[in-house]
């Protein structure tokens, strides 16, 4: 275990004159509160905040980022309050420790619900503060190194939510070790079979490529002394989940990934990187496209690096890296290395705006409530891989890679992507799907009268687009459904000789409107447009005894009950009883999935997965609160898809692992690829998702498998 005097000494090394005073008094009151706990792994509690302290050290951080690793837990997990840590350790210090604490205090109706709000809040404290997230990542790495200690289920929950959010965000911060040791750690939880695969064909040939890796650093070194170039030369190796990434996507076997390993050198100045560079095509033939200059264009993140590959001295390809020593602190630490937090000060506005993305991801989700919606935007704007495209100006914007002319119009601003109607992508009109490359001009058509249309939501990659185009759609949806409810209810009442004015000019519009649980009279008569609620029940409330026999043929289901009634196919509907279910063949849906339903015009109501594609398109108005009963009996049908490499057997031990988990194949295909690669396509009846969780993991175990994953149609 790391001992504070271990941690002080990293600190005097990069900020002798840091107030050392302040972080062992963080260190005893975090002893205190903390003591008698104990970790999973046996050892006193007080070890994690130590390690975690540890780990903000070797970034360089401030004292007070390393106090407050210190302190991290002990608002969650000891008697200690935010009052307590203001008054003995000031407010900056309370306020980071108050970003980083967890949600686990609060209720919440599902644990996706409270991860969903936990990032949620994790995102607006590192906004105003990003000393919160590095403190969160330095958390993480630590809980990732220990995850061995948790039950299998956790782990795998854990490792799931680390691939998905804190490994994108060290990467967008810039901090690429911790992203690589959040990915590779993930990665032996997530596909601990492949992990173990590569893992041993690594060390198979590791003497080998040490002695290559020797070889390509002398033949660097001697060229670039002829030239008079002193630097650094590095060899190093592609990580776990790099490879099994790229084996993945592109199909290949673990020989046929040439960049298993890949060189870095680094010199004093810019212009030594570029005449390195020349001499480096000199003695390898470059390879062509596959030359990037990140020192001329930088990343967002402020990445800068020449990146090229060669033909190696056998014939094989090699990747090269080129940068200064002061690039590649930024390589190493990101943000860290342009903190600029030291006694009291705040960021400067270079790096204010490197990071704008931070505040873009607050801007575009405060107002999305549905967790899995917010968790997927979040996923969408971390994602890693940009595209940089020039305004007709002249103006660099940055998207995500298959980002099309939509996603820039809405980049450019809200007005420009609504009313656009065409684009042109280098002086050509191009189809607005159209994916944008590295390097385009792009110029956008736009015309009053254009307007969006649901099937834009197919074309976006960036969550603005997406956000600004269903706020539309919502708002044209709305008004439609108005209109429609209010025609509805005036017929009915004119039917009963009743005029729906009156009632909407009385007072007691405002009881009738919050009896239905709406907030103002136009919501309760959209929401009879959209079909939530009919004109009957309205007058029923405005006139007890309507003269009319329509009752008996209209449904009268409203949304303010919360009695709930079983249906037969194992699903819930709030606040309605005796509605036809059906479930979206597009996702197939299973007991244990978060679910929502979808309102259809005489159809009942259709449930879907949340996130499902689909689903995302449907006017959110329609929605309706939906869930599994707690009896489910009944089986539900579920794709599945597996890759192995073809062998005699290797169906038969598929079919056996599947029956020995007590499920049903109902249809099964086979097709062999061209790389001798079996692809097989299940179709299983299984009683739910932990029931599909247990064949999965059945499959996996069968030999030559090599993926399983489900798939929606």
């Amino acid at each position: 275990m790391i001992r504070i005097q271990d941690i002080i000494d990293k600190v005097w090394d990069y900020n002798p004159d840091a107030d050392f005073d302040l972080i062992e008094r963080a260190y005893i009151f975090s002893a205190r509160v903390h003591d008698g706990q104990v970790r999973l792994s046996g050892e006193p509690y007080l070890s994690h905040p130590l390690e975690v302290a540890g780990i903000l050290a070797d970034m360089h951080l401030d004292v007070t980022s390393i106090g407050a690793g210190l302190l991290h837990d002990v608002v969650e997990d000891t008697h200690a309050t935010p009052e307590q840590i203001d008054s003995m350790f000031g407010a900056d210090m309370a306020h980071i420790v108050k970003g980083v604490t967890k949600l686990s205090k609060l209720s919440f109706r599902s644990s996706q619900e409270r991860q969903a709000e936990s990032i949620r809040k994790m995102i607006l404290a590192m906004a105003d503060d990003i000393r919160v997230v590095l403190i969160k990542l330095a958390d993480r790495v630590h809980n990732m190194r220990t995850l061995q200690f948790q039950k299998e289920n956790k782990q795998v929950r854990i490792a799931q939510e680390t691939l998905d959010i804190y490994a994108p965000i060290a990467g967008r911060l810039g901090i690429y070790w911790i992203k690589q040791e959040l990915e590779d750690r993930s990665s032996m939880y997530l596909y601990p079979e492949q992990y173990r695969e590569i893992e041993n064909l690594q060390n198979q040939k590791k003497h080998e490529r040490d002695a290559y890796v020797e070889k390509v650093k002398g033949i660097l070194h001697d060229k670039l002394g002829e030239a008079g170039l002193k630097g650094q030369i590095l060899g190093r190796y592609k990580s776990f989940y790099s490879i099994y990434n790229k084996m993945l996507q592109q199909n290949l076997e673990f020989e046929e990934v040439y960049d298993i390993i890949a060189f870095r050198v680094i010199l004093d100045t810019i212009p030594q990187c570029y005449e390195a560079l020349g001499l480096v095509h000199n003695i390898w033939k470059p390879i062509a496209k596959k030359f990037k200059d990140y020192i001329g264009n930088p990343k967002p993140n402020m990445y800068q690096s020449l990146h090229t590959t060669v033909i190696g001295p056998f014939g094989e390809r090699m990747e090269i890296q080129i940068r200064t020593q002061e690039m590649d602190a930024v390589a190493k630490s990101g943000i860290a290395a342009h903190w600029s937090y030291k006694e009291g000060k705040q960021a400067d506005e270079k790096t204010r705006q490197a990071f704008a993305w931070i505040q873009d991801i607050v801007e575009h989700q405060k107002n999305v409530k549905d967790p899995q919606e917010f968790l997927e935007n979040v996923r969408i704007e971390l994602f890693p891989d940009e595209v940089y495209v020039f305004t007709p100006a002249g103006d660099v914007k940055a998207l995500p890679r298959g980002a099309t002319p939509l996603d820039f119009a809405y980049a450019i601003h809200s007005e420009v992507g609504n009313h656009c109607t065409g684009a042109k992508v280098n002086g050509r009109m191009v189809p607005l799907r159209t994916e944008l490359k590295t390097g385009d001009s792009v110029e956008i058509r736009t015309q009053k009268k254009g307007h969006p249309s649901k099937d834009w939501l197919l074309h976006v990659k960036t969550v603005k687009a997406r956000t600004r185009i269903r706020q539309w759609i919502k708002t044209e949806e709305r008004e439609r459904s108005l209109a429609l409810g209010r025609e509805m209810c005036e017929k009915t009442f004119r039917r009963n000789r009743m005029a729906l004015s009156t009632m909407l000019n009385s007072p007691e519009v405002e009881k009738i409107y919050k009896d239905f649980g709406y907030k103002d009279a136009d919501s309760m008569l959209a929401a009879v447009g959209y079909g939530k609620l009919t004109p009957l029940q309205i007058l029923k409330k405005w006139a007890p005894q309507p003269d009319s026999d329509e009752e008996n043929k209209l449904p009268t289901h409203a949304p303010a009950p919360s009695k709930k009634k079983k249906d037969a196919t194992g699903i819930l509907v709030k606040g309605m009883d005796d509605m036809l279910i059906r479930f979206g063949k597009c996702c197939n849906p299973l007991p244990g999935d978060p679910v929502v339903g979808y309102i259809t015009r005489g159809h009942g109501v259709t449930v879907h997965l949340k996130g499902c594609v689909n689903a995302m398109q449907m006017d959110p108005e329609r929605a309706i609160e939906v869930e599994w009963a707690e009896d489910v009996t009944q089986t539900y049908p579920v794709r599945l898809y597996v890759r192995a490499n073809d062998r005699v057997g290797l169906l038969a031990d598929i079919t056996a692992a599947v029956s020995q988990c007590d499920a049903n194949i109902t249809s099964i295909n086979t097709r062999l690829g061209e790389d001798q690669q079996a692809n097989v396509y299940l179709v299983v009846q299984v009683a739910g998702k932990d029931r599909l969780d247990v064949v999965i993991a059945s499959i996996r175990k069968v030999n030559s498998v090599t993926l399983v994953k489900r798939q929606s149609r």
